[in-house]
């Protein structure tokens, strides 16, 4: 063990591999020791380093933690850490983009299939003993145009996948230009053109103050009754009820969401009255791969903080000293 080792806090789940990758500059705490927030709010300054996954990093903690100097996210969205704290007192922040981005796009489009092919409604015949009177029949996505509301490494993954099954891809992206989009993508200028022109959307952005709700009732209007949405990125970005009285009326054909704004939802949601709505509790990212991998990129980039080193994932390192 290093002289001068450091203190991490670790998320209750996390797989073995990075932790055990700085074993020899760092003892480890698990967040899960904790049973309460103002136990762990008493012990945040002795921490020089925490590895996050879904468990908020607030002001409130980064101001107690006095020790603190980074801040790694185990996955991609970072909108669970405070960065504006975070960088006001010093404590770098990173994330591990791409390692998780051919999970998340696999579950997208599994999700995608799911719900074209009806087949929570399959499922259920079959296990009420009415799978030989069911005669339910759905269309193929071969002549499908999948709109990606966002376009950074899940986006881009999808659009290959979508072009392996041969489905035509758009992308709105203000942020990517069309130049670097691949040969099986094309870009459009705005959210309702997406909507306007896609047969499925597939949500691939993260939640910012742009795109908190901004697929509302307009968006999913246009979409055709035979539409689908899907949501793996997050919740918020999708204006819940305008989701609801889609489903309800129709206008929409249906939905598959791996995101939930509070957690996983109650039995009362009202997303699960329709058969026609395929709901995962957020696994997206979920493999044996992708697990170890953004364990280990996590626990490298708190190498590089003890080393003096900025990661090279950094969020904020061109405003911390």
């Amino acid at each position: 063990m290093a002289e001068n080792e450091w203190t991490v806090l670790l998320p209750a789940e996390i797989h073995p591999a990075g932790p055990e990758s700085i074993a020899d500059i760092a003892t480890t705490v698990s967040r899960d020791e904790y049973e309460t927030r103002e136990q762990l709010l008493a012990d945040a300054d002795r921490f020089d380093a925490v590895i996050t996954r879904i468990e908020p990093i607030d002001r409130e903690f980064i101001d107690e933690a006095s020790r603190l100097r980074i801040i790694a996210k185990h996955g991609v969205g970072y909108d669970n850490i405070d960065i504006d704290a975070a960088t006001e007192n010093g404590v770098l922040v990173s994330n591990t983009p791409g390692v998780n981005s051919c999970a998340v796009a696999e579950h997208a489009i599994t999700l995608l299939l799911a719900v074209r092919r009806e087949l929570l409604r399959a499922d259920r015949a079959v296990r009420a003993g009415r799978g030989d009177g069911y005669e339910v029949v759905t269309d193929e996505f071969g002549t499908d145009t999948v709109g990606l509301y966002g376009y950074g490494d899940i986006g881009s993954e999808v659009a290959s996948l979508c072009s392996g099954l041969g489905m035509d891809c758009l992308v709105y992206d203000p942020y990517v230009d069309g130049s670097e989009l691949s040969n099986y993508a094309t870009n459009v200028d705005t959210t309702a053109t997406l909507f306007e022109r896609s047969d499925a959307v597939s949500v691939h952005a993260p939640l910012t103050a742009e795109t908190r709700r901004d697929i509302s009732r307009r968006e999913l209007e246009l979409l055709s009754p035979s539409g689908i949405l899907i949501n793996t990125a997050r919740a918020e970005i999708v204006d819940r009820n305008a989701l609801v009285s889609s489903l309800e009326t129709g206008s929409i054909a249906g939905v598959g969401l791996d995101v939930f704004a509070d957690g996983p939802p109650s039995q009362d949601h009202p997303l699960f009255e329709y058969e026609n709505v395929v709901l995962t509790p957020h696994i997206g990212a979920q493999t044996t791969d992708a697990l170890t991998q953004m364990s280990v990129e996590s626990a490298t980039d708190v190498r590089s903080a003890y080393d003096g080193r900025v990661p090279e994932t950094s969020l904020n390192s061109g405003e911390v000293p």
